[in-house]
């Protein structure tokens, strides 16, 4: 979906429109979600949308998806991977396995999560079946979800405010700053695994 549609739809539904994309593109039907954080930016940084609705609308879109993903997890994800798992090669000794890996790690992969494509999607089911502690991940999920969008919005509001950006080509630009953001942290972990290794 290009720029040209998303400032369309946007005019003509107003900032609920964001609220609908990132919901959706969190439960994890395809929505340019970082593509869109940061456009948005830049059209608040242009005087088109007003910054604090724009953090407003896309905090509770991605907050709604968080939660709306945990709660399937939980009343539908649990009894279909209890009662197929076996099917997919996830045995019981398994699951469990898997559920102390993912208990252990969930604060940091819920928040890290927001910034990885996929994983932001899986975390909130993989939440609601493992039973994640619900008050816990409302804390977690409403900080994330906060630092995720205001990330992409400064970006494109710091970047819009400075230069001329066509918003048709932002969506590259979004694309652009996620690999770099990808690769970065991939770099640092590499980095602290092989410090951990060296003092082995």
């Amino acid at each position: 979906m290009g720029s040209e549609q998303i400032i369309h739809y946007i005019q003509q539904y107003s900032y609920f429109i964001i609220f609908l994309f990132l919901f959706f593109g969190i439960i994890g039907i395809p929505s340019p979600e970082e593509s869109l954080l940061f456009l948005i930016g830049v059209l608040a940084a242009h005087g088109q949308l007003s910054m604090p609705l724009v953090v407003l609308f896309s905090f509770l879109g991605t907050y709604s998806g968080m939660i709306g993903g945990y709660y399937a997890g939980k009343l539908v994800g649990f009894p279909l991977i209890n009662k197929y798992g076996k099917w997919i090669g996830m045995s019981e000794d398994k699951i469990v396995k898997f559920e102390g890996q993912f208990k252990k790690n969930s604060s940091k992969t819920l928040i890290m999560g927001f910034f990885m494509p996929g994983l932001r999607q899986v975390a909130p089911y993989l939440s609601g079946i493992f039973s994640i502690n619900l008050a816990k991940y409302l804390v977690i999920t409403s900080a994330g979800s906060l630092l995720w969008a205001i990330t992409y919005i400064l970006l494109g509001w710091g970047l819009g405010s400075s230069f001329p950006i066509n918003p048709n080509y932002v969506p590259y630009l979004g694309v652009g700053l996620l690999v770099i953001f990808i690769l970065t942290t991939l770099v640092r972990y590499l980095r602290k695994r092989r410090k951990v290794r060296g003092k082995i």
